[in-house]
């Protein structure tokens, strides 16, 4: 009775014991996941004497709030548009070379290190090279060609996007790369055949093959940059600019106290956020699979 009632719950199949192998995913995602989030969801609807209350979610209109979302979403989008664009246009080059040539395994080799380069080691390295004691930025005070001494390199709208086109372009090649290596020649030669022009064939086969999985990237990098903290925490230092930001502010700060519940109402706003994201980047990647080898 036992053993029909399991294999009912396993779709009328019989488990295998590799399914034990899956186990530790499953704790770990319980663990880092999925406990935090329900801390987060619960917390954001719980007052200071434990009861119930709609004041965290209300203080989600403030300005200085609202402030942070807008400022994220915006160095969001800028860094997704401009990475998903380079990075495209990379990941093509990279197709167009030998299959297993050294230049284009080094290329891929080289994006899937970069893309994970991040947080205070990369914040490091910028500062080493563009800071006011940077040696490019010395560099180009004694020629004469720099004038505000590396402060730019702090500003959410400038240093920072530049520091996180650096691991959104890499990304941008790993994700679109199998989707420019879909293409498949005989497209193209029977668009040739039939008259077609190379604009007609980008116009009318490749591009609209392709732009499913370059709207999913430019989610994925959206994303990528929408949940960011480490890179910005190191360099953003005056004030909370940006919405990861402002919820480390509110758990960790010595000024601000009390605002606990308010950060996992923030931090709730943007897991709705990446959610809306992340559903369709799914559903693109489905559509664009079709077209796909795998």
């Amino acid at each position: 009775m036992a053993d029909a009632r399991l294999r009912r719950a396993f779709g009328g199949r019989r488990p295998s014991g590799a399914l034990l192998g899956v186990v530790p995913f499953f704790a770990y995602v319980t663990v880092f996941l999925v406990i935090p989030t329900l801390v987060v969801v619960f917390g954001a609807f719980v007052g200071h004497d434990g009861g119930l209350t709609l004041a965290n979610v209300r203080a989600l209109g403030n300005p200085a709030v609202t402030s942070a979302l807008w400022h994220s979403v915006i160095l969001s989008a800028v860094t997704a548009v401009a990475g998903a664009v380079i990075g495209a246009v990379l990941a093509y080059a990279v197709s167009t070379g030998r299959p297993d040539g050294i230049l284009k395994r080094f290329i891929t080799s080289l994006s899937g290190v970069l893309a994970q380069f991040g947080g205070v080691a990369l914040a490091f390295a910028f500062l080493a090279t563009f800071s006011a004691e940077g040696y490019l930025t010395k560099l180009l005070t004694s020629a004469g060609l720099n004038s505000n001494g590396g402060l730019w390199l702090y500003e959410w709208n400038q240093g920072l996007m530049l520091v996180y086109l650096y691991f959104q372009i890499p990304l941008m090649l790993i994700v679109f790369l199998p989707a420019v290596e879909g293409l498949k020649p005989q497209w193209r030669e029977a668009a040739e055949t039939l008259g077609g022009s190379t604009f007609v064939y980008w116009r009318k086969v490749a591009g609209p093959i392709l732009l499913p999985s370059f709207i999913g990237g430019l989610l994925l990098l959206f994303t990528n940059a929408f949940s960011a903290y480490a890179t910005a925490a190191a360099l953003v230092s005056q004030g909370s600019p940006l919405l990861p930001l402002a919820i480390g502010n509110t758990l960790s700060s010595e000024v601000v106290l009390g605002q606990e519940n308010v950060g996992k109402a923030m931090a709730l706003e943007m897991v709705v956020v990446v959610a809306i994201v992340m559903t369709a980047y799914v559903l693109l990647d489905r559509r664009a699979s079709r077209w796909l080898v795998r």
